[in-house]
């Protein structure tokens, strides 16, 4: 039987506004059961903490309860691929972070690539690291330090908290771009490294800003510069890294992240609601006590910030050929 092309047209248009409908409603009645986001480090972490805080509102705020469920080891590529591999319908997040961006370039055995399976939805907070000295090295500002490490090569130490950390690679990028030669002490983890720094068995560090700020007020370490585009509130005298660097940006940040292929409205969805509590005085203050600020962004801008982030990093690590441990 022939379709007259009226008819065609009308039969053609209804089956073009079914998969809208449909996916409308997914997102209407989004979530109908419990979510769960998956934190790649233990309890207790400033990532966990940022996680349980916006999980509660979304709980909240959704009517399901939204679960942290920890699943630490493998610099977050455990609980990654998990959610790389997870159904794409909105019921496993990942608590997403700066690692995220590096990782790919670091592992070479991943079975997933982060940008192509890995779709960003909200960030949640932002956190510098500290370009930091101990008092007996001769440099009060970040010039005097590139100006020192010129004048000794391969004999200043540069301390992170951990190889293919950001704290390395930032570190890296900072020695390529003021084209010195320091020497990389990892440690493995930040407290550790602090104590060493302290004690003058290394000599430079970049560090995260909470953990180091204050030993910076109380005079046992000297800041020269925060990684931040701009200068950090809680250190307005200290300058940003980018007013000697331009460009030079390496944060601790940590997002909401979900499964490629999720449906646009459920992410949306997600991304308004995760925003509104970004706004939350208690949330924002619970975040400020912890040296972090929150921050928004659109899931199209995240994304095209990790998929910037990772080509950086890529250069770095190849550059300085970078191994993971």
């Amino acid at each position: 039987m022939k379709l007259r092309r009226r008819e065609f047209l009308q039969l053609a248009a209804g089956a073009a506004v079914l998969p809208v409908t449909s996916r409308t409603a997914l997102a209407e009645t989004y979530p109908s059961r419990p979510v769960h986001i998956l934190v790649g480090f233990a309890p207790g972490g400033p990532t966990d903490i940022a996680a349980r805080l916006i999980a509660q509102w979304l709980s909240d705020r959704l009517g399901q309860p939204f679960i942290v469920d920890n699943r630490p080891g493998a610099a977050t590529n455990i609980a990654t691929e998990a959610v790389a591999h997870a159904p794409p319908d909105g019921y496993t997040l990942l608590a997403a972070v700066s690692s995220n961006a590096i990782n790919p370039a670091l592992y070479t055995d991943l079975t997933f690539s982060f940008t192509r399976d890995i779709a960003m939805v909200a960030e949640l907070q932002t956190t510098p690291m500290v370009l930091e000295v101990n008092p007996s090295v001769p440099a009060s500002n970040v010039q005097e330090l590139i100006a020192y490490a010129k004048a000794n090569p391969n004999k200043v130490t540069l301390a992170s908290f951990g190889t293919g950390t950001i704290a390395h690679v930032g570190g890296e990028l900072f020695k390529m771009n003021a084209g010195i030669q320091m020497v990389h002490v990892p440690y493995r983890g930040s407290a550790p490294m602090v104590s060493d720094l302290l004690a003058g068995q290394v000599q430079v560090a970049f560090d995260n800003l909470p953990s180091s700020i204050e030993f910076i007020r109380g005079g046992k370490l000297r800041a020269l510069a925060v990684t931040t585009a701009k200068r950090w509130p809680a250190l307005p005298d200290v300058p940003a890294l980018s007013e000697f660097q331009p460009g030079f940006e390496a944060n601790v940040w940590v997002g909401i992240a979900a499964p490629r292929g999720t449906l646009a409205e459920i992410v949306q969805k997600l991304n308004t609601e995760i925003n509104a509590g970004l706004d939350d005085p208690k949330i924002a203050g619970r975040m400020r006590d912890l040296g972090a600020q929150v921050v928004k962004g659109t899931p199209a801008e995240l994304d095209e910030a990790v998929a910037r982030q990772t080509e950086q990093w890529a250069k770095v690590i190849h550059a300085a050929n970078i191994k993971a441990d």
